[in-house]
């Protein structure tokens, strides 16, 4: 989680959650199951909303019970709501990586091409120039979406900070307090 969201999160897949209204009345719910342990974390960590971790110790299972999880299967759930997640509130880095593969890729096709036709005059593999073409468009094609999405998810999350902000801090509900107002020494 570190580096694709910035919060050094040791566990974020077992344990108690307690949250504040702030927080449940901004959180938009998409997923169900094991997943929306992962959105929690992720939509407090976009956020900056304050976030602590209390160790816990662990048992053994009790003998004769059986966990409910599967490693493998509940694993791969997990990894592929993290890079839905990472898609969707880093879309940048994301699509910048991947036009950034397949521009690498295309420079690869075409340079013994452009260097067959600057030595002979000729073009002498014209489908792969067509492909090193066209993987070109495409990796300045997902970076130009990568950067319309950034700007998307930017004013996304804004309306998602301004709806955490639109409920009373926790301490503050039913106390007068008005906006520009605070407490003087």
């Amino acid at each position: 989680m570190r580096w694709t969201f910035g919060a050094a999160v040791t566990d974020m897949l077992s344990g108690y959650r307690v949250f504040s209204r702030r927080f449940v009345k901004s959180f938009p719910v998409l997923s169900g199951g094991f997943e929306i342990e992962t959105e929690l974390t992720v939509h407090a960590l976009e956020l900056d909303m304050p976030v602590a971790e209390i160790a816990t110790p662990y048992y053994s299972r009790p003998d004769g019970s059986e966990s409910k999880l599967s490693t493998w299967r509940d694993g791969f759930r997990i990894l592929w709501t993290i890079a839905k997640l990472y898609r969707a509130e880093r879309p940048l880095p994301f699509f910048g990586w991947i036009g950034l593969l397949v521009a690498t890729l295309a420079i690869a096709l075409a340079v013994p091409i452009v260097v067959t036709f600057l030595e002979q005059g000729v073009v002498p593999r014209f489908p792969t120039a067509i492909l090193a073409t066209g993987m070109m468009i495409v990796a300045v094609l997902s970076i130009a979406c990568g950067l319309v999405l950034d700007t998307v998810t930017r004013g996304r999350r804004e309306m998602k900070l301004l709806a955490y902000l639109a409920q009373p801090a926790p301490g503050l509900a039913g106390v007068g307090v008005r906006a520009g107002e605070g407490s003087r020494p």
